[in-house]
């Protein structure tokens, strides 16, 4: 099944793409985790993936800065296209952040250090750039306070807030967010969604995996509803939630909306 994601925002039409999939298709072994999935993602755009367990999601978003490999079709990000030749690799990775399900924070290193570290290895920032860097998006995440402190002296909301952090030190134009608050306790997934909501409000273009409803419906410009490797259906927040087309979608909605 092919479902072509068309750009909504007359603002962006006459602009390229930031993310174009074109029948992308991905297998482990004989298991077809990805169906000739197309959709394109204009700049600042800011796209939710739904769906649920096993339908491909986290799969399509790892795709798009080759944590994993496609075997079929075509993915571009800012018109490169995505492939193992390692200076694209490093140019689409420094065009394209993460955040996922763990933290993944070294524990040696303060919230500083962490943050820190990739702006003077990979960018070769000078160590002071770096630290001016880093304590401006850790404010902007709004835990300056924390900036001396290893990550198992905080909690797991303020851990994925510095996570978020080191991913804009690299200062990406395209976000990609992996379930980020799935491992969270249920009182540390606000604090966590107001920072990926501030960052949406400042017109970053954001793919964002997760079983947040709420947050789709403040935050998404376009709702994507995957199971089985396909896409299912597409919209706005109000047109999915509200105005179902497909069985499967309103079966999903059924089981995760109270």
């Amino acid at each position: 099944m092919e479902a072509t994601l068309n750009i909504d925002r007359p603002a962006c039409a006459a602009t390229r793409p930031a993310v174009t999939l074109e029948r992308v298709n991905k297998w482990y072994g004989s298991i077809h985790v990805l169906r000739d999935v197309s959709m394109n993602v204009a700049p600042g755009e800011r796209v939710v993936i739904l769906g649920p367990s096993g339908s491909g999601k986290s799969t399509l978003i790892r795709c798009i800065n080759r944590l994993e490999r496609h075997q079929q079709g075509r993915i571009l990000v800012d018109d490169v296209e995505v492939t193992d030749h390692v200076r694209t690799l490093h140019a689409i990775r420094r065009k394209v952040g993460m955040v996922f399900q763990s933290f993944n924070l070294f524990p040696h290193l303060t919230v500083l250090e962490n943050c820190m570290l990739a702006s003077t290895h990979v960018r070769r920032m000078s160590k002071s750039d770096a630290q001016a860097l880093a304590m401006h998006y850790i404010e902007r995440v709004r835990i300056p306070e924390q900036v001396h402190k290893y990550p198992t002296q905080l909690s797991g909301g303020q851990q994925q807030r510095v996570a978020i952090a080191r991913a804009l030190c690299m200062e990406p134009q395209i976000m990609l967010f992996d379930e980020p608050t799935s491992a969270l306790d249920p009182e540390m997934i606000k604090e966590v969604l107001e920072t990926m909501i501030g960052l949406a409000d400042s017109g970053m273009t954001m793919i964002c995996v997760t079983h947040e409803m709420g947050f789709a419906r403040q935050v998404a410009d376009r709702v994507v509803f995957m199971d089985r490797g396909e896409i299912i259906e597409t919209g706005t927040p109000r047109e999915v939630f509200d105005q179902p087309q497909s069985a499967r979608l309103k079966q999903f909605l059924c089981q995760v909306v109270r």
